[in-house]
């Protein structure tokens, strides 16, 4: 085990850890290691995080709504300040471009959230103040305590489990978060910890507000979940591992929230094809390859209804697939998952149109793959076919008329997003409703005429939905301020007197009288 290992962030200080082992990460555009070793910690490490974020939920109940909204700009700020810095470590640890994907488009995006979870920070609103004036009975969502952040691989700076939405919105509801760093994209954590710390010292936040460990044992992360003195968890990545920690969590009742699996389906109409197959072509293969397929709403399934113009629609699919270059994969674990939730859907009957070979090129690449399969044989494995394959593959299904979508879409799982595409003209009109009818209850997100890649920050968004793609499917991981209740508990005042209510809630009852 190397000696030399990146600290970590501890009740307001950067120190070592008690590590069992260590680990590096890798640059996935070339396959090899990058120099820094980050630790395993012990439970130790995480005790400690505990008892330091128990003491800043305490503390944190007594500040000024303000002051925390100073911490989330500042932080914001910082992180600007270092634009540069964090992009290119961030592009050298998952093969993302500095630019547009990581300085134009995610970074921003990661400020722009800080900042409207500050503006929430102060908003009462959101917390759903309620007053029975004659029974004198008071209500309000109020901060659930530590949380526990896991953020995933995809997404190094909007996602990231010390800077992304999920921190956000549980520091702007009022609670310090224990965030683990991603072992694909560590120093990025690290960097945007050290952001963090600085604007903690320049707000004078609790010491415990903010922490970082980089790794632990599988069942102390089940622990950690499950403690008593944590409040809540939130936690993006894979189902195997979402489920571990809901298991955990469950068994003591702990809320936990999940963003795992999603093949977010979308529907192409014939009419649609029949009037704009080629600019609907265009924005499938740009949605399907955006950032080598690796974005949890990439469409991973298509539902096409056989026919000529399906079959050259297909064909013309496969082309520019073949001629799009092979994107980077963040890591040799992505590659291997990829490849074999390929060899599972080709197990269970679907055909290789194109690709599904190792890309020629150094470093964690796989060709675009596009599978086909029929819609008799998906009605047969429904569960099978819809096995994630994260990364640049897509599954079409040919059912065998517009009648058939409908029990087809009926085989489906939960997902974030699913997707109808259909004529401008109306000739898809009546075969619109029982396609819409079918899979609105499976998804979080239901879109016509657009690729559900993009996830907009807005108060309206609900990035979310049933299981699996999600634990729970009236929560969203996006969008503020519902983003922030799902790190609250409500709490009821019973004849309590006026003087000694929250102040959140006596300046709703002052301002309504």
């Amino acid at each position: 085990m190397a000696t030399d290992l990146c600290p970590i962030l501890i009740n307001g200080e950067w120190r070592q850890a008690t590590a069992y082992d260590s680990f590096v990460a890798e640059n996935p555009a070339t396959g090899k290691p990058l120099k820094v070793a980050y630790p395993k910690s012990e439970w130790d490490d995480i005790e400690a995080a505990v008892v330091a974020a128990s003491e800043a939920a305490v503390q944190m109940q007594e500040l000024d709504p303000q002051k925390i909204a100073d911490f989330l700009t500042a932080y914001a700020d910082e992180i600007e300040a270092h634009a540069a810095e964090i992009c290119e470590l961030a592009s050298i640890e998952t093969g993302y471009p500095v630019k547009p994907r990581l300085q134009d488009v995610e970074l921003p995006r990661t400020t722009g959230q800080l900042r409207q979870a500050a503006r929430a920070a102060v908003d009462p609103s959101w917390r759903l103040p309620t007053v029975d004036q004659e029974a004198n009975i008071a209500s309000i969502l109020e901060p659930v305590g530590p949380v526990v952040v896991c953020g995933p691989n995809n997404f190094p700076l909007a996602f990231n489990g010390i800077a992304g939405g999920d921190f956000a919105a549980a520091i702007a509801a009022g609670n310090p978060v224990i965030a683990k760093a991603h072992s694909s994209h560590p120093g990025t954590c690290r960097v945007l910890a050290e952001c963090a710390q600085q604007a903690l010292t320049v707000t004078g936040m609790p010491k415990g507000t903010v922490q970082l460990f980089f790794g632990i044992r599988r069942a102390d992360g089940e622990r950690l979940v499950r403690d008593s003195r944590v409040g809540a968890a939130a936690f993006t990545g894979s189902r195997t591992a979402g489920m571990a920690l809901k298991a955990s969590a469950d068994s003591v009742g702990k809320p936990i929230y999940l963003e795992m699996s999603s093949v977010n389906p979308v529907v192409i109409l014939p009419g649609a094809l029949e009037e704009r197959g080629d600019e609907v072509l265009d924005e499938l293969v740009t949605s399907a390859l955006m950032g080598t397929g690796q974005f949890c709403t990439n469409p991973g399934i298509v539902f096409l209804v056989a026919g000529s113009t399906t079959n050259a629609f297909l064909d013309r699919l496969a082309a520019r697939y073949d001629e799009q270059p092979c994107g980077t994969l963040l890591s040799k674990g992505t590659q291997e998952g990829l490849v074999a939730g390929i060899e599972a859907l080709k197990r269970a009957g679907a055909e290789v149109v194109c690709g599904n070979r190792p890309a020629a090129r150094e470093g964690y690449a796989w060709s675009n793959t596009l599978l086909r399969v029929s819609g008799e044989r998906f009605m047969a494995d429904p569960e099978v076919l819809q096995t994630e394959a994260f990364g640049n593959a897509t599954l079409a299904v040919i059912a065998d008329d517009v009648a058939q979508l409908a029990a087809l879409i009926g085989c489906c799982e939960g997902n974030l997003t699913g997707c109808i595409y259909s004529a401008k003209d109306g000739r898809d009109d009546p075969s619109y409703p029982s396609v819409a009818k079918a899979l609105r209850p499976l998804v979080g997100r239901l879109l016509n005429d657009k690729m559900p890649t993009g996830v907009a920050v807005s108060p309206a968004m609900n990035h979310g939905g049933p299981f699996p793609a999600t634990g729970h499917p009236h929560f969203t991981a996006v969008g503020i301020p519902a983003a922030l209740r799902r790190f609250t508990r409500l709490a009821c005042y019973d004849n309590v007197r006026p003087e000694r209510l929250p102040d959140m809630l006596r300046c709703y009852m002052n301002i309504n009288g």
